[in-house]
């Protein structure tokens, strides 16, 4: 396993931990958008926190999607997560790059900017379940705190890490989210703050080569106990099927001028960045059903 996620909890029972490493899933992001310093950061940290997330709340075949809407140069950051640890995502701006701040760290805040942090879930209802929250510091870990705090009534501390090498392409990326449970007395969790607060640098500790297992004992201690490990990976449901579906909603006027005037289309996933070739003959195909379903209907 490269990038996987464990989720374990105290001796007491009434905190739960999960952490994370996932330097494949951010590297594949990073590569698959050609994402540069800030705008990698950036993502990276919202695919990790989202993967957090799903692993806390999620089960059977769920998904949640956060979107990150930023007034920063980076733009909106929409990343979605499934049940199964799945996660896929973007940046609208995959090109920025900005001055790193005093300690040389890059400036993500300045990236993210002021806005709304919204997270949907959909839990197989009628409809999806979406709760919002201003962004309160644009460091993205925080702001998934505050969310679960606020939105969700559960208290948290989260920590999100991603290193980008100077290339862009990612050293190191992973992180942690910690749950009180009803039972957690005020003493233990200022006990267990205290030891957040005295961690080392995460991204420096991940190169260092520390484990999720590692990260979980040295917040919740050497006698927690571990109760799961499971991969995680960067995955997009996308094909070319899917968007053939999408292109049948146009209008036929639409697809019409695609025929006759562009003689095909092309279709980039936003997600991804998996692109969809359509030739004319394809697209007369989906015309025709089109038409077909039409007079059926």
């Amino acid at each position: 396993m490269s990038d996987y996620l464990v989720k374990s909890i105290d001796k007491t029972k009434n905190l739960r931990l999960l952490t994370i490493t996932a330097k494949d899933v951010v590297g594949e992001a990073q590569k698959r958008h050609d994402l540069w310093s800030a705008s990698a950061a950036v993502l990276g940290r919202t695919l990790v926190g989202s993967l957090l997330l799903a692993g806390a709340e999620l089960t059977d075949k769920e998904e949640l999607t956060v979107r990150l809407l930023g007034n920063g140069p980076v733009g909106p950051t929409i990343v979605t997560a499934t049940s199964d640890l799945k996660v896929k995502g973007y940046v609208k701006n995959p090109h920025i790059a900005l001055s790193p701040k005093k300690n040389g760290h890059i400036d993500v805040k300045k990236a993210v900017g002021q806005g709304m942090l919204e997270v949907t879930k959909d839990l197989g209802l009628k409809e999806p379940y979406t709760g919002q929250v201003p962004i309160v510091s644009g460091e993205i870990a925080e702001d998934f705190a505050y969310y679960l705090t606020k939105s969700e009534q559960i208290p948290s501390a989260v920590g999100l890490s991603v290193f980008v090498n100077p290339n862009n392409s990612i050293g190191e990326a992973g992180g942690f989210m910690l749950q009180a449970l009803p039972g957690a007395s005020d003493a233990l969790i200022t006990e267990t703050i205290k030891r957040i607060k005295a961690l080392p640098a995460l991204s420096t500790a991940f190169l260092d080569g520390m484990t999720p297992e590692d990260l979980a004992r040295k917040i919740l201690g050497t006698d927690c106990k571990i109760l799961e490990k499971d991969d995680v990976a960067f995955s997009c449901d996308c094909s070319k099927e899917k968007y053939a579906g999408i292109l049948e909603t146009l209008k036929s006027s639409q697809l019409k001028a695609m025929i006759n005037e562009d003689h095909g289309a092309e279709l980039t996933c936003n997600f991804c960045g998996n692109k969809y070739h359509y030739t004319e003959d394809e697209l007369k195909d989906i015309l025709a059903k089109k038409k077909k379903k039409k007079i059926i209907n």
